[in-house]
């Protein structure tokens, strides 16, 4: 039996059934479809939480003190003062002059106050950071200027503004140039960031930046900072920046071999790899979740043909007495079972990626299609048919034609 004649019997008996099919067929569609939305949503997450990661900025290492709540590497809303720090200005100056194979370096000082211009006033969070900030951070000026090495030096009560501190500060006006007040302190508004967008502390843009020296001063009242920034010269370098950033730490903080870490150095590159391990996990649970209706499916095709086994006993019977052998009659029934699966494959396929558009468009939800997931989830769908129709086929094949004719 040729493969197209195959085929072409295939078709007429699920025409034949076509609403029997339809109905079975549904546990394949559905599986399929959930695979492939359902993984979507996970690689989509993924996607979202590894692009928040990779917008602070690009092979940073952030230290920050095991004894203080610092809030220290948020650019978002807010910030929490604990006890005092154990990271002083001294340490940044001494990592600043250490450190062999960084390209960058900064403070993070954490200040609270109410921004105030004219009658607006808006909760920012405000940070204190060095003039190597745009550089370590990924950070680009938009209008006006950064503050200069001078200004940090004398402790200028200068800033520089974020986009969304513009849009709910200034209500859209150009704010360089003007003056606004940090709680009490007036600072002149220098220069503006270019949009950046959300990141993994929150929203990068909802920033207000000024000279360490003079958060310290002003604002803060002290001489510890909440976190340190350093940006390793490649990805490749991180690890041994790293290892070099703990001695160095560890023997300007003296402490004694058997003593623990009184900070905690966080990798970037470390931090990706392991949301990108939770997330390829929970991915995969969500795949096997959706995968079982394929399994349910497979089990609707084995009852189907086993029916239609059972109510073309006499068609098989004529069939093999008219010269058809018992890999035909085993190939007829295989090739339906294959081809219904195929086409729950296909239909599932479309039902997949119109749930992960409906999902992306109309609920917010990050999705991401991957073709590979697709493929294999048509393929199992095939293998399916295979794997359920192979039993109702080899019975087929194995039938008496004598009395498979008798049979009514």
């Amino acid at each position: 039996m040729t493969y197209w004649l195959l085929l072409k019997t295939a078709i007429q008996s699920i025409r034949l059934n076509w609403l029997r099919t339809l109905l079975t067929l549904l546990g394949i569609v559905i599986g399929v479809g959930s695979v492939i939305a359902m993984t979507a949503v996970g690689q989509g997450a993924q996607d979202t939480v590894v692009a928040r990661i990779s917008a602070m900025g690009s092979n940073l290492l952030i230290v920050s003190s095991n004894s203080t709540r610092t809030g220290g590497v948020s650019s978002g809303r807010g910030s929490s003062s604990g006890s005092r720090s154990t990271l002083s200005i001294t340490d940044v100056d001494f990592l600043r002059k250490t450190l062999t194979s960084s390209s960058g370096l900064t403070p993070i000082v954490n200040a609270t106050g109410q921004l105030i211009w004219g009658a607006s006033n808006y909760s920012s969070s405000v940070n204190g950071v060095s003039v190597d900030y745009l550089n370590v951070r990924n950070r680009e000026i938009d209008t006006g200027v950064m503050f200069s090495e001078a200004e940090q030096q004398n402790r200028a009560t200068v800033a520089v503004v974020g986009q969304t501190v513009i849009t709910e500060l200034f209500a859209g006006e150009d704010p360089v140039g003007q003056q606004i007040r940090i709680g009490r302190i007036p600072f002149t508004v220098i220069g503006t960031l270019k949009e950046s967008g959300s990141g993994f502390g929150g929203d990068n843009d909802d920033l207000v930046l000024v000279p360490y020296t003079t958060a310290q001063a002003r604002l803060s009242g002290n001489q510890y900072v909440s976190a340190i920034w350093i940006k390793a010269v490649d990805k490749e370098s991180m690890t041994p920046l790293q290892e070099q950033l703990t001695l160095q730490l560890r023997t300007a903080h003296r402490l004694a071999d058997s003593a623990e870490d009184d900070f905690t150095v966080r990798n970037q590159a470390e931090m990706i790899s392991l949301v990108s391990q939770s997330t390829d996990t929970f991915t995969l649970l969500l795949g096997a979740i959706a995968g079982i209706s394929l399994l349910v499916g497979g089990i609707g095709i084995m009852n189907m043909m086993l029916v239609a086994v059972t109510e073309r006993t006499k068609e098989i019977g004529l069939r093999i007495a008219v010269g058809a052998r018992g890999s035909d009659i085993l190939l007829q029934f295989l090739a339906e079972s294959v081809l219904i699966c195929i086409m729950g494959g296909l239909l599932g396929l479309l039902f997949g990626v119109g749930g992960a558009y409906v999902l992306q468009h109309f609920f917010s939800v990050n999705t991401s299609l991957s073709t590979n997931t697709m493929i294999i989830s048509v393929g199992f769908a095939a293998f399916v048919g295979v794997a359920f129709g192979l039993y109702p086929a080899y019975r087929a094949s194995k039938l008496d034609p004598i009395e498979a004719l008798r049979y009514s």
